[in-house]
């Protein structure tokens, strides 16, 4: 009882944590609405300001990162997945077609042109790559029927789409500028905040490994009572 008390108040406060920077990430991000290009991130970034290839990928971007994040944020919730399984295969889709059609090309883009050195650049275009691979495995795998390890797949995807997050709580904690070369810590923080997304995910896949099991479980042990249902109305 008590462990699954921690693992509910710990996933709370996961939740609670996640949306809580969400609403911090609208707001860094509502101060590009008036498209200055001498504020924040931009200020760093005056080399290719005037590109408007580049430009127009990092307003794709950010304006539209949030909504990965919170569509994402309600794939794991077991209840919402089992009572709501329309809602759940739309909210997904929406999550899908957003990493792959709008970010993952935008942030290979933007990945090029990263701050970071060599090492920015490379930690930002793995980023990109995983967040494809782990995206389209997930699609993959559930369309096979192999939940377990579509939800993996998912939890992979989503460590790498918080890794926004995790990158920003960084910086704020850590970075000091009269201690720090801002590129060289600009470009370790973007490979820190995969490592600590990944590790992350990886112990939640291996204390939950049952879990997607036993919402699978659930779904045949539903279907049968269904089939036994009709069975017993046709007899009658």
């Amino acid at each position: 009882m008590n462990k699954s008390l921690g693992i509910k108040v710990s996933g709370a406060l996961a939740i609670s944590a996640i949306l809580i920077f969400s609403i911090l990430m609208l707001k860094t991000i509502s101060q590009y609405t008036g498209l200055d290009k001498n504020i924040g991130f931009l200020m760093f970034k005056q080399k290719v300001v005037d590109n408007p290839y580049w430009m127009a990928f990092f307003y794709i971007h950010i304006f539209s990162v949030t909504l990965c994040l919170l569509t994402g944020l309600t794939q794991f919730s077991n209840r919402f997945l089992t009572e709501n399984r329309t809602l759940h295969r739309w909210i997904g889709r929406m999550y899908v077609y957003n990493i792959l059609i709008i970010n993952v090309p935008a942030c290979f883009v933007l990945g090029l042109f990263s701050n970071g050195g060599i090492i920015g650049v490379t930690g930002f275009l793995l980023q990109d790559i995983l967040w494809a691979y782990c995206t389209v495995n997930a699609v993959i795998l559930v369309k096979k029927g192999n939940i377990a390890s579509h939800k993996k797949y998912m939890i992979l995807s989503y460590a790498v789409t918080t890794t926004a997050i995790t990158f920003r709580v960084i910086k704020n904690l850590f970075y000091r500028e009269d201690l720090y070369d801002y590129e060289l810590f600009y470009g370790l923080n973007v490979w820190v905040s995969l490592l600590v997304n990944l590790s992350v995910a990886l112990v939640i896949i291996k204390r939950f490994n049952d879990l997607p099991f036993k919402i699978e479980i659930h779904d045949k042990n539903k279907k049968g009572t269904e089939q036994q249902c009709r069975k017993k109305t046709n007899k009658n």
